[in-house]
């Protein structure tokens, strides 16, 4: 009797360690960069915070995947934007031993912390980074989920001269490798759209400058219809009050970073009405209005800010990495990653789905303009 009891008890307490195994918790952690102080801090905080609520709503769901109970852990680092800073918190997320990371924001950082990431066979997806360099490296690690700066700044080109009936256009950048990226591109698909099309003025800049008089002086000899701005809205809105200071009534266009809440306030009374257009690497047909919208009340009810820019891309990028994990049944960044380039997502901006070079497909663009203070679209396109 005394062994039949004891054999029973023995078995209960087993099958009580095997369950208690089979639902181990494992941390997953999941890296993020962004500059998160200097001038575009409000973008990367905003990039950040897309992740995060992604991250907090998988936790909330109890997942399990190869067995154990996942609970997803956020890394945030900041690369203030600038190139070693950001191969710097790239080796330390690879030494902190992320299983994926979400970032970098800007193409500058971006493209050398992606050699650190590739080494280490760890995914990375980028909500923002959109210099065609990015993947056109052979790094089977990168992807992004926005479209780049061929699409972006050919867009912009043709609607300048297409739309906007531009026949001279002054060109501007501020030096980053986004910058001049997307002016280069902007000019090509001007000129492709309307060879007749007049560049009379190039001139640069930097993504710190506050103080732009000489060169919108020599601009404004010109007397361009269009100046195009490849910079940041920090450094935007500042030149858009100085143009408006020197009497410069061209219409101002610009790519993704100057199409922000935030310039509203840089640029005060120099935004005007239909004066500024802009184009965001990303956009949402009908279909996906109600999920965008949706995601932008969740959104300000965590977070109490309005969405920037990049927020809906990090959001989806962080679930799109942890989809291609489910599939895989595995954390493991050498597991999941086939899974990943293979991966179709249903997110709130669309579609995430990749080509062979980690590029999103079909990646949409908007153009915007203000009116009343307002961002404004004006068309979605491809």
């Amino acid at each position: 009797m005394k062994y039949t009891q004891v054999i029973p008890l023995l078995g209960a307490a087993a099958l009580a360690i095997a369950g208690s195994a089979a639902a181990a918790e494992q941390t997953v952690r999941i890296g993020h960069v962004a500059p998160i102080t200097g001038g575009i801090a409000h973008i990367g905080k905003d990039v950040e915070n897309g992740v995060r609520m992604a991250l907090d709503e998988q936790n909330a769901k109890n997942l399990v995947i190869g067995g154990n109970k996942i609970k997803f852990e956020l890394l945030a680092e900041d690369d203030a934007g600038d190139p070693k800073q950001g191969a710097t918190v790239a080796q330390k997320l690879v030494d902190a031993k992320v299983n994926g990371v979400i970032g970098h924001l800007n193409s500058g950082t971006t493209i050398p912390a992606s050699r650190i990431y590739y080494e280490a066979g760890i995914p990375q997806i980028s909500p923002a980074a959109t210099n065609p360099k990015y993947t056109q490296q052979g790094y089977n690690t990168t992807f992004r989920v926005v479209a780049n700066d061929s699409q972006l700044g050919g867009a912009l080109g043709r609607y300048a001269t297409d739309v906007l009936k531009a026949k001279n256009i002054a060109v501007i950048d501020d030096r980053t490798a986004y910058g001049q990226g997307l002016a280069s591109e902007f000019v090509k698909g001007a000129k492709k759209q309307s060879p007749s099309v007049n560049i009379v003025s190039q001139q640069y800049t930097t993504d710190k400058a506050t103080d732009f008089n000489a060169i919108l002086t020599a601009i404004k000899g010109k007397k361009p219809d269009v100046i195009f701005f490849g910079g940041l809205d920090s450094v935007g809105g500042p030149m858009l009050r100085q143009m408006k200071q020197l009497g410069i009534d061209a219409k101002f266009i610009g790519g993704d970073a100057i199409c922000t809440s935030e310039i509203v306030k840089l640029a005060g009374d120099a935004l005007g009405d239909g004066h500024v257009y802009c184009a965001e690497a990303g956009g949402v047909v009908e279909a996906n209005k109600k999920s965008l919208e949706k995601f932008k009340l969740t959104y300000k009810k965590k977070f109490d800010k309005e969405v920037q820019i990049y927020s809906p891309y990090s959001y989806d990028a962080a679930n799109a990495m942890i989809a291609a994990m489910q599939q895989a049944n595995s954390v493991e960044p050498a597991k999941y990653l086939p899974f990943l380039a293979k991966i179709s997502y249903k997110g709130v901006s669309g579609t995430i789905a990749f080509d062979a070079r980690g590029d999103i497909k079909n990646g949409a663009l908007t153009i915007y303009t203000y009116k009343g203070g307002q961002r404004t679209l004006v068309t979605v396109t491809k």
